[in-house]
């Protein structure tokens, strides 16, 4: 590099967001996840042997996977080539692995590649760096915020490392902000700022575990919080407040955080507890979530979960549907909120989702035979001569306006499927049953003294 390249360099690391300036370059400048890079752990022990297998780095944003890459760049002896997978495409694949299939065979230095965002890259491109892993002429490195067992492809994902990064504590949180306040030469220690507790505090919350969001939130709050006379900043709660304007909520439509939340939604509910069902539904809201998906995952639970227990529970839930679908968002937050609220603290029942799932296999697997006879219409002259209808008893013709009589196919004629609940409706619905029961049989007695 000539004079004039390092001081392009220098300039831009000065130009750079506190945050890529702030960005460690040795293990022992790197802040948290002791359960990987820990002294003794298996990733920092081939960090610093040079030794480094193929690897995927998951974790939420701003937890430090990019960084670790940049640490093993630093410390690497073999050559260190990087793609974001928003930007690069097939051909750029292609040229880094020409490039470094020329430099094992002339120099024996081995390439790491990594690449940023991974999930971003579909099949075909994931497919093109897979032989090139395999025959170990370049070692990956990948970078992803969503789940690699559904965003990675199968034959890459068992030729790689998965190393889980987890979100930074607060108190990790906490000591990257007090290095950047320190730090004179990388900070932002040589304009002399100080925060409030309260404001650190807050800065710290709604970072939401993202260093990256709470050191360029620091910066912007520090370079627009003018001097005293002594020249010290005083950051306070409100400027802290305004640097971070709206919080930024961890979520992806398309990604895991997107079924993650609507699962724990679903359990809260199904548990009863409409203080959890409450907090899911509104971080799913807040961050943008399609509120109609949610209200068909409503509907769902009200006969999954509550079935006959409450059947208002489905017409609460369609209701909220329509809300939502005839007013929008926000406003109709609310009716879903309602209708949440009513599916957690209504009684529960999965006998109609078991009576029905039972019944699903028999359909699938049984013998699917014909409707009995007297089950059938007899509508022309053939069909009554054939017995169709023949037998059949008119329920309004008996006491309770109930009849005994065979309405399964003859293999299935003494199954049950459905055994109501002991908990709200459901309980009316068993207690009528069993009188039914008691009332065909009385029916049939009578029936037999007649035919005497």
């Amino acid at each position: 590099m000539d004079m004039f390249e390092k001081q392009f360099e220098e300039q831009k690391k000065k130009e750079a967001p506190l945050a890529a300036r702030m960005r460690p370059t040795t293990l022992k400048e790197f802040v948290g996840q002791e359960h990987i890079v820990g002294e003794g752990r298996v990733l920092r022990k081939a960090i610093e042997s040079g030794q480094l297998p193929s690897m995927i780095l998951w974790g939420p944003p701003g937890s430090g996977k990019t960084t670790l890459a940049s640490i093993i760049a630093n410390t690497t002896a073999s050559h260190f080539s990087s793609v974001s997978a928003v930007t690069a495409g097939v051909a750029d694949l292609r040229r880094i692995i020409e490039e470094a299939r020329e430099r094992r065979k002339l120099y024996q230095i081995k390439t790491i590649l990594f690449i940023d965002e991974i999930h971003r890259f579909n099949k075909s491109q994931q497919d093109a760096v897979l032989p090139y892993v395999e025959d170990g002429t370049i070692t990956l490195i990948g970078a992803t915020t969503e789940n690699p067992s559904f965003e990675v492809n199968a034959p890459l994902l068992s030729r790689a490392r998965v190393f889980t990064l987890k979100p930074l504590t607060e108190d990790e949180i906490k000591l990257i902000i007090q290095r950047a306040l320190q730090d004179k030469e990388n900070g932002i220690g040589n304009i002399q700022v100080e925060i409030a507790e309260d404001a650190l505090k807050q800065l710290i919350a709604v970072s939401n575990s993202d260093a990256r969001t709470a050191l360029n939130a620091l910066e912007l709050a520090a370079l627009t919080t003018p001097p005293d006379e002594q020249g010290l900043r005083h950051i306070i709660l409100s400027v802290i407040e305004d640097a971070l304007q709206h919080r930024s909520l961890l979520y992806d439509r398309a990604g895991e955080q997107h079924y993650d939340l609507i699962s724990a939604l679903h359990k809260s509910l199904r548990d009863s507890d409409p203080d959890g069902t409450l907090y899911w539904l509104a971080r799913m809201l807040e961050a943008g979530e399609d509120p109609l998906f949610i209200a068909r995952r409503l509907v769902r639970a009200a006969s999954e979960d509550i079935g006959m227990a409450d059947p208002q529970a489905l017409v609460v839930a369609m209701a909220a549907q329509q809300a939502v679908h005839f007013i929008g968002v926000p406003e109709g937050n609310l009716a879903l909120a309602e209708a949440a609220v009513y599916l957690a603290v209504a009684p529960k029942s999965n006998s109609l989702y078991t009576a029905y799932s039972g019944i699903q296999h028999e359909v699938k697997s049984g013998k699917n035979e014909p409707v009995p006879l007297h089950l059938r219409n007899a509508v022309t002259k053939l069909m009554k001569d054939n017995g169709y209808g023949n037998g059949y008893k008119y329920a309004h013709n008996f006491p309770g306006h109930v009849v005994d009589q065979q309405h399964l196919p003859d293999s299935l004629k003494d199954n049950k499927f459905y055994f109501p609940g002991e908990l709200g409706y459901e309980k009316q619905v068993a207690d009528r049953l069993k009188a039914w029961t008691a009332l065909k049989k009385a029916n049939n007695n009578i029936n037999k003294e007649k035919g005497k």
